[in-house]
């Protein structure tokens, strides 16, 4: 299987028009209309528009709009450090990469850096053209116009994993109360707090500042919200609750809020629910992953129309040796996870994931109810005037293996660019697969990527009638491993890719 396409075959942008103003992009579904490269590699320098060494490590896609990129790092530390509270806000020129402005926002609890789920820097900004809002997930919001002059500013905590997005002049974010401990840790204190500490969805007039509302139900601090259209026009959000660390919010299960006043329109209680993925409307249908099975469920209502097993008589395409293979397994879940967290992605029919507990990628066709997983290498491994490497799961003989997710060619140093170890959770060492929290997949055109933690970029024919390795359309690298630690999306935008590492910001493309 051939890994990096040729010159010839990298698809361009077929439209100059666009952009990717917040973390979810223009449509608040992680999609770009156009197509965009596929294929590149940071190691060997193919395929890339320029790079910005940072000085220090930052978890946020990269948001595009009017010419200008904005993301945020930590602030740069002076020796080997653990926890951190502030971050950098930059806007560089997109073309070129040229920094333009940045500026310090100050948090008020520290958080872990280079965490496997979030930290203080992973939120990204939201941009409207004329002001862009930063989100320090240690507890200050900051909104500036496109020159970095400060328009307002509000010391509220959020969650790292928030995703907020702009709707109808409104900055919607994951508002959290209670607050993480002396080392970034969250315990299971808070899991009878009362409803006045429960995590909601909290609305913000963009241009000001001010409360607008805040959702009359609760949700999980891992919940990744995207912003949905009824077909009535009703714009609404699918949120979720249950997850780890005892959170407090009740019933376990999913809601619909209506965004224009943070009404609950539904509540449908799901006893176990794993709350941290993101859930999609297609066609007034709610795709959600609960335990084993995938729900489909009526977005008017929140009544269930269908369950579908994703564990039971599966087909997984896979390899065998150098051979690949069509079986017919039984997945087994691991504490009623069968999803990474945060990997999942609607793609027009098909509701993509990523297994917990296998290195599948795995996909449910939400019309027919057809269940495909597809086996992917855990890493790849390239080195100047060296053949490239795919490294492949090789399962467990005993429990006194290796775990899936410390199989690497090289685990991640966690060093940022000038040699400092900058991380506090030793799950962040891994290749991106087992109990983390994925980079959201996004989609360019006929394409899926999907980014893992190690660096390593999965680009996917999401529309393929089959998925087997032929839907494989390139797997690429975001540089050397073991250096190229990330949990940012690709995010696109005229012609170009962009990509955030613990070292790197990178432009992809011609």
């Amino acid at each position: 299987m051939k890994i990096l396409l040729p010159l010839s075959l990298l698809l361009i942008v077929q439209s100059l028009f666009a952009e990717w103003p917040q973390g979810a992009g223009k449509f608040g579904n992680f999609s770009a209309n156009e197509a965009f490269p596929v294929s590149w590699s940071v190691v060997n320098d193919e395929h890339i528009a320029w790079k910005l060494t940072l000085p220090e490590t930052g978890q946020s896609t990269p948001v595009v709009l009017n010419g200008k990129v904005f993301f945020t790092t930590l602030k740069p530390v002076q020796e080997d450090s653990e926890i951190g509270s502030d971050i950098v806000a930059w806007c560089c020129d997109a073309t070129t990469g040229e920094i333009l402005w940045k500026r310090v926002i100050p948090g008020q609890y520290p958080l872990k850096l280079s965490g496997p789920f979030s930290d203080s820097s992973a939120p990204p900004a939201v941009c409207d053209g004329e002001r862009v809002v930063f989100t320090n997930a240690s507890g200050t919001i900051a909104c500036y116009d496109m020159e970095g002059y400060v328009q307002w500013k509000r010391v509220i905590f959020t969650v790292g994993r928030t995703l907020p997005f702009l709707i109808d002049g409104k900055f919607v974010f994951t508002r959290q109360i209670y607050t993480p401990d002396a080392v970034g840790h969250f315990t299971h204190e808070n899991k009878d707090a009362p409803l006045e500490k429960w995590t909601q969805l909290h609305a913000l007039d963009m241009e000001t500042g001010q409360d607008v509302w805040t959702s009359t139900c609760g949700l999980n601090m891992g919940c990744v919200i995207l912003p949905q259209k009824l077909s009535d026009g009703r714009a609404v959000a699918l949120v979720g609750r249950g997850g780890g660390h005892g959170p407090p919010e009740k019933p376990e299960g999913v809601s619909l809020v209506d965004l224009s006043d943070g009404s609950t329109l539904w509540t449908l209680p799901l006893e176990g629910f794993m709350a941290t993925q993101s859930n999609s409307i297609r066609n007034d249908r709610v795709s959600v992953f609960h335990k084993s099975l995938h729900l489909t469920i009526d977005a008017k209502t929140g009544v269930i129309e269908r369950e579908v097993s994703i564990t039971d008589d599966v087909r997984v395409r896979a390899r065998n040796g150098n051979e690949w293979q069509d079986r017919t397994v039984t997945l087994v879940a691991n504490k009623n996870r069968m999803i990474t967290q945060g990997s999942n992605l609607l793609v027009g029919k098909y509701d993509y994931f990523r297994s917990y507990t296998s290195p599948y990628l795995g996909r449910v066709n939400v019309d027919s109810g057809a269940v495909e997983y597809l086996e992917l290498p855990l890493q790849l491994s390239r080195v100047p005037g060296k053949k490239e490497k795919l490294l492949w799961h090789v399962p467990a003989q005993s429990k006194e293996d290796t775990e899936m997710r410390l199989e690497a060619f090289a685990l991640n140093d966690l060093k940022n660019s000038r040699g400092f170890k900058v991380f506090g959770d030793k799950r962040s060492i891994g290749n991106g697969w087992g109990h983390i929290a994925s980079p959201t997949p996004s989609v360019a055109g006929d394409f899926l990527y999907v980014p893992v933690m190690s660096g390593t970029v999965y680009v996917i024919r999401w529309d393929s009638d089959v998925l087997d390795e032929s839907a494989i359309a390139a797997i690429n690298d975001l540089g050397p491993v073991g250096q190229s630690w990330t949990r940012a999306s690709i995010s696109f935008s005229e012609g170009r890719a962009y990509a955030h590492t613990i070292r790197e910001l990178i432009c992809i493309g011609n």
